[in-house]
């Protein structure tokens, strides 16, 4: 039997989450299943014998980047040169499972860029070479911070440089285990004002208006795997029309 590993956050309500990624999801009891049977019209006498009703659920408010989650290229861009751009229902399903690398990056400090130099380092110390097809998942640790104010604001990032590099090798799907795939937000916002630089914010995903490709967010317990030798699957759910979608992101090991 092969071992599941499960490389997804849990999606719940989180306090500490920034106001524009919480969630919220109401659980219904099983009590209340009755009123709706009795409503349909069959009469209590004929429920059946120790029948509770059943639960239901509703997520009454998450954003699709809102928890483990890929994101589409229609969520860099509405085009990749000059073409339109992919939605999340639109992803071929072959691109969402493949054999996984892991890159381990987590001695990246803080706003410290991960760079082409950086990803081969590491493939070279792990005797690794990258195919087309395979799915690379970026090692960076800040999973930890997962559920505090910190998340948003803790971590390293993809440059855009590196994130041509992995499209260039064939490398369609790529993910990382902290909040987003560049620099956090912030810094990368006061880092544009800083230098009044119109390329420092959001480089990596922008490689998108140029290279068709898809990355995932949020991911954790990359520490769990070793450098290769198991499969990853990453199936989004199919939102027509949406830029990205929460997935449920399994390592498999045989």
């Amino acid at each position: 039997m092969p071992t599941i590993i499960d490389l997804s956050k849990p999606i719940q309500y989180n306090a500490n989450d920034p106001w524009f990624m919480k969630v919220k999801i109401k659980h219904k009891p099983h009590r209340k299943a009755k009123w709706l049977i009795r409503f349909l019209g069959l009469p209590l006498k004929l429920f059946p014998n120790n029948f509770t009703g059943w639960a239901d659920d509703t997520i009454q408010k998450m954003g699709v980047h809102s928890t483990t989650h890929i994101d589409a290229p229609w969520h860099y861009t509405p085009t990749v040169n000059g073409e339109r751009a992919k939605t999340i229902d639109e992803i071929p399903l072959d691109w969402c499972y493949g054999d996984g690398i892991v890159i381990d990056m987590s001695h990246k400090a803080d706003f410290d860029p991960i760079t082409i130099e950086d990803l081969e380092m590491d493939l070279d110390k792990n005797d690794l070479t990258l195919l087309p097809g395979q799915i690379v998942l970026i090692r960076t640790d800040r999973d930890q911070f997962m559920g505090t104010k910190e998340f948003p604001d803790r971590g390293t990032g993809m440059s855009a440089a590196a994130t041509h590099w992995l499209i260039d090798q064939g490398i369609k799907v790529m993910g990382i285990d902290q909040w987003g795939w560049d620099l956090p937000l912030k810094y990368q916002i006061e880092q544009a004002k800083k230098t009044d630089n119109k390329s420092a914010f959001w480089a990596a995903h922008l490689v998108g208006q140029e290279k068709e490709y898809c990355h995932m967010e949020q991911l954790t317990n990359l520490k769990s795997l070793p450098p290769s030798g198991f499969k990853v699957a990453v199936f989004p759910l199919k939102i027509v029309g949406a830029s990205a979608a929460p997935a449920r992101v399994v390592a498999i090991m045989e």
